[in-house]
């Protein structure tokens, strides 16, 4: 038998809240042609020239707010999910981050050294962005190409209205929504529209099309304002919320440019406005608390909402290492490890949006 293992992969943090250390992180993350989609000289100018001058400083204070003693609460709590996963399962789990470390090349070296023929890659985003998903996939499969071609690559799909996910999201907030409350905020975080569009397959659908998400279409498939939009109704009907009780809005936007709408830091002030006094916050493009759930929903989102008039404020956190979650994570891995057939979800995926030319191409 081949022997097979278990790649998650996060999005990364820097290595501590040093602005030096701030800097080479957000070099790193928005060098990518998918995060910052404009030709390689023209985000080379805006990187380095308008955004690494200022922004770092900044970011390694917002970071300072919400660093752990053990270090980035995203990559603490992914080492424990980690950790938990090898405990339960016999195949080894790896863990790698998107951005900074441990590295996706690192890590792949390392497996490969185990003499690994399969490997299961889990990217830990539930829904389809070019900017999440799909940069994790496209990296992990050049590493590959590039040191072990021959090793067998299965990739989890994004998993936004799995049934397992959703019982695991409607889990994680079952205490916070059994108490009294007054609304529901799905916060996900924000895109520029002009990446809905370029992820189009069709070319005519995604914010062309009126109600384009309701629409049904293969756009779909990797649209992730559909996707975050799906996962809301399957978590609505699960958890059997009340009409009118709950919304959804975008975080996080960067730039001009525009992104999608509502923006979550509008939307909390208009909440208190309408008379929203106990309002409740979950953030489902992420399952792993981080600086856009901690800080910018956690400490700024609930100030502001706070001063607009609101009374209470609750962030449920994300899955992290709930019980649910890690169910959910055992069933795949173990099915992976068993060799089952794929239940239309977990299987061979193949990239609907072509690969991006890097800037040595």
């Amino acid at each position: 038998m081949s022997k097979k293992a278990v790649l998650l992969v996060n999005l990364g943090s820097p290595d501590s809240t040093a602005v030096r250390d701030v800097r080479r992180y957000l070099r790193e993350f928005l060098m990518d042609e998918r995060v910052l989609d404009t030709p390689y000289l023209v985000r080379f100018w805006v990187v380095n020239g308008c955004i690494l001058p200022f922004r770092p400083r900044q970011t390694a204070e917002a970071y300072e707010k919400i660093w752990w003693p053990e270090g980035s609460p995203l990559v603490v709590i992914s080492r424990r999910v980690q950790a938990e996963l090898q405990r339960r399962v016999a195949l080894p789990v790896a863990l790698a981050m998107r951005y900074k470390n441990p590295s996706i090349e690192s890590v792949l070296r390392d497996l490969i050294s185990q003499e690994v023929e399969e490997l299961l890659l889990i990217p830990l985003y539930p829904q389809y962005a070019m900017s999440s998903y799909e940069t994790v996939v496209v990296r992990v499969q050049e590493v590959l190409a590039a040191l072990a071609p021959a090793v067998a690559l299965q990739i989890v799909p994004p998993f936004y209205r799995k049934p397992d996910y959703i019982e695991a999201l409607v889990a994680s907030a079952a205490e916070a929504l059994q108490a009294d409350y007054d609304h529901l905020l799905f916060s996900f975080h924000g895109l520029p529209e002009r990446h809905l569009r370029k992820a189009d397959p069709t070319g005519r659908h995604c914010l062309a099309v009126q109600n384009c998400c309701s629409v049904p279409s293969e756009a779909h498939r990797t649209c992730y304002r559909a996707q975050c939009f799906k996962a809301v109704e399957a978590f609505v009907n699960s958890a059997r919320l009340p009409a009118g009780k709950y919304s959804i809005a975008f975080q996080s936007r960067l730039g001009r440019d525009p992104w999608l709408r509502p923006y979550t830091d509008h939307v909390l002030v208009d909440l208190a406005a309408r008379g929203v006094k106990k309002l409740v916050v979950m953030c489902p493009a992420f399952v792993t608390d981080c600086l856009e759930t901690l800080e910018e929903i956690g400490l700024r989102g609930r100030d502001s909402f706070l001063k607009a008039g609101g009374t209470e404020f609750t962030l449920i956190p994300c899955l992290n290492e709930h019980p649910a979650w890690l169910n959910t994570l055992t069933k795949w891995i173990n099915a992976f490890a068993a060799g089952q057939p794929t239940d239309g979800e977990i299987g061979a995926f193949e990239l609907a949006v072509p690969t991006m030319p890097t800037a040595s191409q």
